[in-house]
């Protein structure tokens, strides 16, 4: 029996039990789909990720405190967050002497410190995170101003009450009306007040990995430091949350990193470091290793379907063999070999799962591309459907038809043709 007849005799007896034969292949469409849906989903959440990153800016490296300390005074307990490390921790000045340093690489360095404070309008208050920082924030941060302009020179020199709002706080302050001229109060617990001046709008940003940038609000650095005390150390130092470094392209971030490291130990006169540097490889190749961890669970999740299919096929090839008990007894009879009844049976298991696993692929490549971009659940939905994926799912579909097929057919092919005639 050549391989072409073994094909036309399977399409026969598949399309002679053809409920069966759907119920039966249904396992392996439903398998087949989910590996395919459910690993897009994770790759997405994957690009997501790094696009969140990435979005940032490009070739930063990130300086943190290592542990936060709590100042004394009003909403001590909001500025915990600054993140001052030890009794040292990171400030201003430390910013300052990196920028001045000279290190071979560094092109822009922007501190920050972030505050959660009630901005309050006439048309009502909103939680915000408000950034004190300096003008070199929307180049570090690849943001950009869409009306208006960011913080000055002349702003951080003279202390002034200016401040940029994101896009979408824009909106949410100012809903009837231009935000640009507008005055916002910002208060801390109700005991510091302080007016300011609405000087410019960020262009949209979207979603970051440290948060919203467009839901934030930017002030100069040095008004928070002498407007909001305790902020300051006792020798007058700004306490910052976060130093971004932006690295030259091309530049080694390993050589940058450690360069900084030690220019900050030498400032704190310590020996093991206060604070913690990453660079934004760092960081997405953490992104990334979690969601690969995620993409092989999801996939697995979903291989166990296929599993529960191809034990489907096993038990239908097995009951079809004990069905047509007497038909290989007589094709037994007219000559076909031992080889001819497995290769008969094997073909019809590989059969239902190959057309299975291409109607799988055909139902999961489009489930995936349909939920692209979707509001699930309030999330919205990132899927990157992977060639390899679907190969994977496609071979892994094939491989359970035969190895389901092949017990069934063996049992077949060592059928006595005496006995099998005899069958009623």
């Amino acid at each position: 029996m050549s391989v072409l007849d073994a094909f036309r005799v399977s399409c026969r007896a598949i399309a002679a039990n053809g409920l069966r034969s759907v119920l039966t292949t249904l396992g392996m469409v439903i398998g087949v789909g989910s590996v395919i849906v459910l690993i897009a989903v994770g790759q997405g959440a994957q690009k997501g990720v790094q696009d969140q990153i990435r979005g940032l800016g490009q070739d930063l490296v990130f300086i943190k405190p290592s542990a936060p300390v709590r100042n004394g005074g009003p909403g001590a307990q909001t500025v915990a967050r600054v993140g001052a490390a030890s009794a040292q921790g990171l400030t201003k000045s430390d910013a300052d002497a990196i920028a001045t340093s000279g290190i071979n690489g560094v092109a822009a360095v922007a501190p920050q410190i972030s505050l959660e404070l009630q901005a309050i309008t006439a048309d009502g208050n909103q939680e915000v995170t408000v950034i004190g920082t300096t003008p070199e924030y929307p180049a570090v941060r690849a943001s950009a101003v869409a009306d208006g302009d960011f913080i000055t020179d002349a702003d951080v020199t003279k202390k002034s009450l200016n401040l940029v709002l994101g896009s979408t706080i824009a909106k949410t302050l100012f809903p009837n009306g231009e935000a640009i001229g507008q005055r916002v109060r910002l208060s801390i617990g109700g005991r510091i007040n302080l007016n300011f001046n609405v000087v410019g709008v960020m262009a949209p940003k979207g979603g970051s990995a440290g948060g919203t940038a467009d839901e934030y609000v930017f002030v100069p650095v040095s008004t928070m430091q002498s407007r909001v005390g305790f902020v300051r150390s006792a020798t007058g130092e700004v306490f910052v949350n976060q130093i971004n470094v932006q690295t030259r392209p091309g530049a080694d971030q390993a050589a940058v990193s450690a360069q900084i490291s030690d220019l900050l130990l030498t400032r704190h006169r310590v020996s093991t470091p206060d604070f913690t540097i990453q660079t934004q490889n760092d960081l997405i190749g953490a992104a990334g290793q979690v969601s690969r961890t995620l993409s092989i669970l999801l996939g697995s999740i979903a291989g166990i379907s296929l599993v529960v299919g191809g034990i489907g096929v096993m038990n239908i090839m097995l009951v079809s063999v004990t069905e047509r008990t007497r038909e290989i007894g007589i094709r037994r009879a007219v000559g076909a070999r031992g080889k001819d009844i497995i290769l008969q049976f094997t073909t019809e298991a590989l059969a239902l799962c190959v057309g299975g696993g291409l109607l799988g692929i055909a139902i999961g490549v489009g489930l995936a591309i349909g939920i692209d971009g979707r509001t699930i659940a309030s999330q919205t939905m990132t899927t990157v459907v992977q060639p390899w994926s679907v190969a994977v799912a496609f071979a892994v579909a094939a491989g359970i038809g035969a190895v389901s097929g092949s017990y069934p057919a063996y049992r077949a092919s060592k059928l006595d043709p005496i006995t099998a005639l005899r069958n009623e």
